[in-house]
């Protein structure tokens, strides 16, 4: 892609973006904001033009994103306070050793300070959620596989912008630690689809029913996943 230009349309500034592949033209509501993508050689005054004809269509999508965006909680990062694990809220409490640091009825994090900071407190607590996500999701998506005969190279989490999971073609699967916060039977629907994946590369009918055989709530978890991601922060 070239460098976007950028532009104010009815005080909405936009960005037209060329790109060798795109052949239409096309919106988007990027992190830096609106994106008017066009191909490379196209004039630039179609854009615009675009841009103008949707304009309805951005405002209500900005829109959209202003109150997701005040649907996102807010946490103060301290011992004492409650955070969200598989769609409970448990307590940060002070493990007394390294050893001990970990989720069970509360989520144990072992700190040398006596009094952390927020930001030392949100990064150890993410170290947490990861590692308990690692296994959490490398049990399940084995004992899945396992299940349908399949074979798992690798789990690897991370946390990821747009994508809940990926399974590439070697059978490595990845995943948005993030999920964890959700109910568990969401996080069992993820696993499901990435296994799932395994034997089906691409989202035919076939992918679909092997889903449903093991997740049959598939559809009302995969909403719920779309419509409450942008929630799941810590």
């Amino acid at each position: 892609m070239n460098q976007p230009q950028q532009f104010v349309y009815e005080n909405i500034p936009y960005r037209l973006v060329r790109s060798r592949r795109r052949k239409r033209l096309g919106l988007v509501l990027a992190a830096s904001g609106v994106e008017v993508r066009i191909p490379e050689r196209c004039a630039a005054r179609h854009g615009h033009q675009f841009l103008q004809e949707n304009i309805e269509w951005v405002r209500a999508q900005l829109l959209r994103a202003d109150e997701r965006a005040a649907q996102v909680p807010v946490y103060r990062y301290r011992f004492g306070e409650s955070f969200p694990w598989l769609g409970r809220r448990l307590p940060l409490q002070r493990a007394q050793r390294s050893g001990d640091s970990g989720i069970d009825e509360a989520i144990n994090l072992y700190s040398r300070s006596r009094d952390p900071d927020e930001s030392q407190l949100q990064t150890a607590l993410q170290r947490i959620y990861q590692r308990e996500a690692l296994a959490l999701l490398t049990e399940k998506s084995q004992r899945l596989a396992e299940k349908l005969e399949l074979d798992v190279s690798s789990v690897r989490v991370r946390r990821t912008r747009s994508k809940w999971g990926h399974c590439s073609i070697r059978g490595e699967l990845q995943y948005n630690w993030l999920v964890c916060l959700a109910p568990e039977p969401v996080v069992d629907y993820l696993v499901a689809h990435e296994v799932c994946h395994l034997r089906h590369h691409n989202h035919s009918r076939a992918f679909w029913l092997l889903v449903e055989s093991v997740c049959p709530r598939y559809r009302e978890l995969r909403r719920w996943l779309r419509d409450n991601g942008h929630r799941l922060v810590v």
